[in-house]
């Protein structure tokens, strides 16, 4: 499909949001560590970027020496702004790639494993969730709403 960027962040948000933390899936699935490192990504990085952001113009400023004025907080501002935004945009980058990966078919092999999956989870009576998931052409996303599904009914 064609996505628009803001389509693939909320896409990615969903994915991560959608697939289980169990550790076991980190044996069957490379996924596991994509969405993981990007869930870490971020809850983490927004506040890296702001302690960034400050300790550039806490250093460009020399405060810490004694010597420095706000003039050199307002000159060391945009080298800080530079910084922080690129450390911010990284949690963006991180959903952007999860989103790309979300909207990927299922490989034929994982696609039949996940239509098996589906039919088991059909018997079980989860009929009223099953009704947004594909059969046709599974994506990486359906597959981590059946997983989410299928670990949400053993607990």
């Amino acid at each position: 499909m064609s996505l628009s960027v803001v389509q693939l962040i909320k896409l990615g948000q969903k994915y991560i949001n959608f697939w289980p933390e169990k550790v076991e899936l980190a044996r069957y699935f490379s996924e596991y560590r994509a969405v993981q490192s990007a869930r870490f990504i971020c809850r983490t990085f927004p506040a890296l970027a702001l302690f960034i952001f400050i300790m550039q113009l806490y250093f460009s400023s020399d405060f810490f020496l004694r010597s420095g004025n706000i003039g050199n907080v307002i000159n060391a501002l945009p080298q800080a702004l530079v910084y922080g935004l690129f450390v911010l945009s990284i949690p963006v980058q991180a959903l952007v790639i999860v989103g790309v990966k979300a909207d990927m078919l299922l490989p034929p092999s994982l696609a039949s494993w996940y239509r098996s999956g589906l039919e088991k989870a059909k018997e079980q009576d989860n009929q009223n969730k099953l009704t947004d998931l594909a059969f046709a052409k599974p994506r990486y996303i359906d597959l981590a709403q059946l997983l989410q599904l299928t670990f949400a009914s053993r607990n």
